[in-house]
This record gives structure tokens, C-alpha cells and sequence, in this order.
């Protein structure tokens, strides 16, 4: 009795076995479509669900000013190292460094030596020179010299007056003058010294007004012209207006930048030559975008930039110039009148990969 249970358990085992084999078989002979994997009615938006996700928003161009932010340096108006033309001892500095000179003031005396003695000498023979010219004028009325001789009198008397006025020139040119106001900058001569002609004494610097002086590059010297206004900040603290006064016409060999000059009133001498200044030139009005300064990258290239998306949701890259940076951001030049800038993610994103947008709000 146990062998027949146990073997009828035994073979319906085997023919349950050999049925499987049966059916496996037979679906393998048949068709075989059975066996593949159905479509996904899901699979794109699957696939839509694993693209990356970024964050963009629609931004307009608007008009606004564009400007030049440049930097340069301050530079006195003029300066010069005032020089003798004669020779002496100096006995007198009336001025003292860093004090204001007005045109023709004395900064340095010289020693008179012997030119008072040749201006006495001349001015004797000047009176002499006048009373022969008068005796010789008196015979010629009387008719007892000749026009000649009256002429020869006058001649000798010119020639001691041209004698006067030189032994006078020569005389207050121990007087070192200022040849214009400022500041007496520097003495480059002491008491006691002996200086020759075109030996300085002293250097005068004018600084009224001041030069505040910048270099534009062949690009940016066509947007400036004579006469525009400029807004200045100084190292020193002090912001101050400017007009532009000279665009050199040849640029530097070297550098290829043009030489530019903006002069600023400085009638109380307070602003100080060898400044360091920030210049911004306004140069019109142009249409350009307001972006997040925070999304600005560079490309491959190095070039600035912003990410943005097209039509179809493809990330490209556009090349923007930046004009202005204020609290609401930067803006920029370079770009479509509209946009769909990438306002976050943008720095996982590649150029030309398609991407989900997570806050489109369709066209602006």
C-alpha cells in the first residue's frame, strides 16, 4: 500500500514535469512576439522625467544708458622747474615749499654782484648821450652844424638807452619768477648756491585745474567725443565732474590706446595730482536686458556670457557685453529683444542638451 501511494505521487511529478517541457518547447517553435516585451505607453514621459531640470525666466529688452567705466590716474595741469638766466649766488628763498605763487611772484633772488654798478654806468652815459643830442640839435637851428652830426647824437643817444634797459633786464633777472600760478612744489636750489643760466630753482606745479587722465582702446574711442561729460571717483575719496578736453588723433605705439584728457576745476588746489580715479563716461542710450549678475559664465572660449533655452527647451550659450551693473543687476547687450534665460541650474546644464523647465511660463 505504501509503495503504490508513493509511486503515483512519483509519476504525476514526472508527467507534471514533462508537460512544462512540452509547453516551453511549443512556445518556442511558435510565435515569438509572445516572448517580447510589450511598449511602454509611459516610456516618454520617462524619459522626459530624467532630463535635467532648470529654472527660467522671459526677460524684455529696455532702453538704458550705456557708459564706459575706465581707469586712470590724476595729473596736474601743467608743471615746471623754473630756471635762472643769469648767473649768481642765490641769498633768497621768499617761498615756502608747498605755499600757493601767484604769476610773477619771486621764488628765489639771486646776488645783484656788480649789475646795479652797470646800471649806474649806463644811465650816466644815457644823460650825457641826451645833452650832446641837444647841443647838436641847437647848432643845426643856428646853422652851424650839419643834419649829419644831429643824426650821429641821436644815434649814440639810442644806443645808451638800449644800454639802460639791458643793464635793467639783467639787473632783475636775479629775480627767479613764477612764469604762472600754483604751488611751489619742490626748491631745487639752497642759499649759497651758485646756479648758471638754465640751472633750476625751484618747481611750480599747477593744479587748476586738474587732469584726470585715462586710456581708450580702438574699440571704445569711437563712442567718446570732445566735450562729453565724465563722472570721476578718486582714491582719495572725493567724486567730482569732468568734461573730456583732448583725445590724442595718434594712439600709443605700443599700447594702441589713445591718450585722453578730462580736466576738473580745482579752484581751491584741494584735489591732488597722482590720484588714482575711477572715470564713467555715459556714451547714449541703448536697448539691453536686466539679468542676475550671479548667472554670468564663460564658455570654452573664455567668453562671457549667459545659458538660455530655445523653443524647443536646447540650452545655448550667448556672448553678452556688459554695460551697467546696478542693484537690480547687470545689464547686458548681445541678446534677442526676448529671452528665456536659465535663472538656476545653469551650471549643470551643457550647451546644446535638452532640458525639462520647471517654472515655464510660456511666452513673455
Amino acid at each position: 500500500q505504501k509503495f503504490r501511494k508513493s509511486g503515483g505521487s512519483a509519476m504525476e511529478d514526472l508527467a507534471a514535469a514533462i508537460l512544462l517541457i512540452i509547453v516551453w518547447f511549443g512556445l518556442r517553435s511558435g510565435n515569438q512576439d509572445v516572448l517580447k516585451p510589450k511598449p511602454n505607453p509611459l516610456s516618454s514621459s520617462t524619459n522626459e522625467k530624467q532630463l535635467p531640470v532648470v529654472v527660467t525666466e522671459w526677460r524684455n529688452s529696455r532702453e538704458h544708458p550705456s557708459s564706459l567705466e575706465l581707469y586712470g590716474s590724476s595729473e596736474a595741469n601743467r608743471d615746471v622747474s623754473v630756471k635762472a638766466k643769469t648767473a649768481g649766488l642765490v641769498v633768497s628763498l621768499p617761498i615756502k615749499v608747498g605755499q600757493t605763487v601767484s604769476p610773477g611772484q619771486v621764488i628765489c633772488k639771486q646776488d645783484i654782484d656788480a649789475r646795479q654798478a652797470v646800471l649806474d654806468q649806463a644811465n650816466a652815459l644815457l644823460k650825457t648821450r641826451e645833452l650832446e643830442y641837444k647841443a647838436a640839435e641847437t647848432l643845426v637851428q643856428k646853422g652851424f652844424s650839419s643834419e649829419t652830426q644831429a643824426a650821429t647824437a641821436k644815434a649814440a643817444l639810442d644806443g645808451a638807452v638800449a644800454s639802460v634797459k639791458q643793464a635793467e633786464i639783467e639787473l632783475d633777472n636775479v629775480n627767479i619768477r613764477a612764469p604762472f600760478g600754483g604751488i611751489f612744489e619742490r626748491k631745487l636750489a639752497e642759499i649759497g648756491d651758485y646756479i648758471s643760466p638754465g640751472q633750476a630753482c625751484g618747481l611750480i606745479v599747477d593744479l587748476d585745474p586738474l587732469l584726470i587722465v585715462i586710456e581708450l582702446t580702438e574699440s571704445q574711442v569711437k563712442k567718446v567725443n570732445i566735450g562729453d561729460k565724465a563722472i570721476i571717483d578718486l582714491a582719495t575719496g572725493e567724486k567730482v565732474d569732468g568734461e573730456i578736453k583732448v583725445i590724442d588723433s595718434r594712439a600709443n605705439a605700443s599700447t594702441r590706446t589713445f591718450r585722453t584728457e578730462i580736466i576738473v576745476p580745482n579752484k581751491n588746489k584741494s584735489l591732488k595730482a597722482g590720484v588714482s580715479a575711477t572715470v564713467k563716461i555715459n556714451t547714449g542710450v541703448v536697448k539691453a536686458i536686466n539679468i542676475p549678475s550671479s548667472i554670468l559664465s564663460l564658455n570654452n572660449f573664455g567668453e562671457l556670457g549667459i545659458r538660455y533655452v530655445d523653443n524647443d527647451n536646447v540650452v545655448r550659450f550667448a556672448i553678452t557685453q556688459t554695460i551697467d551693473e546696478t542693484s537690480e543687476g547687470a545689464w547686458v547687450t548681445g541678446l534677442p529683444d526676448q529671452i528665456q534665460i536659465i535663472t538656476q541650474g545653469q551650471d549643470y546644464v551643457a550647451v546644446g542638451a535638452k532640458v525639462k523647465n520647471s517654472d515655464n511660463p510660456g511666452s513673455p
